[in-house]
């Protein structure tokens, strides 16, 4: 597929990214309920998560970034699930509202979905981004 259609998924997934970590500071209370008690301090997790969420979904809207960013969204999505399970398994409610088994599935689903789209946008799909920014670091053969 062309470059062009890389940009067309990767603008507004990064944008998309970074909005929904600008959330985390415009309301964090809504966030911190389904931070997992063991961490401590839900207000820093959320802060947290979100200055990565802001970065990482800019830089993979920035074709000069792509690459590492879409590995750390990647990495942050696996991570952050946590929170997402912690929410179904604990029936933590949000806005007051507990939700149904089929949506935290749904979610789930959700979140397969965008570690894909991640993974496609640094390359990962055919390893050749991954062996060339791997090179880029290290001088490998």
């Amino acid at each position: 597929m062309g470059e062009w259609f890389e940009h067309l998924i990767a603008v507004p997934y990064g944008l998309w990214i970074a909005w929904v970590g600008i959330q985390h500071f415009r309301d964090p209370v809504w966030f911190e309920p389904i931070v997992p008690e063991i961490l401590g301090n839900p207000r820093f997790w959320v802060y947290s998560s979100g200055v990565f969420e802001i970065l990482l979904g800019i830089g993979v809207a920035l074709p000069w970034f792509r690459k590492e960013s879409a590995f750390g969204i990647t990495l942050m999505l696996v991570v952050l699930y946590w929170a997402n399970l912690n929410m179904w398994v604990n029936d933590i409610p949000l806005d007051g509202k507990t939700y149904a088994p089929h949506w935290h599935a749904l979610r789930g689903v959700g979140q397969v979905v965008l570690i894909f789209i991640s993974l496609w946008l640094g390359g990962w799909e055919s390893g050749h981004r991954f062996v060339n920014w791997l090179r880029s670091w290290w001088v490998i053969p």
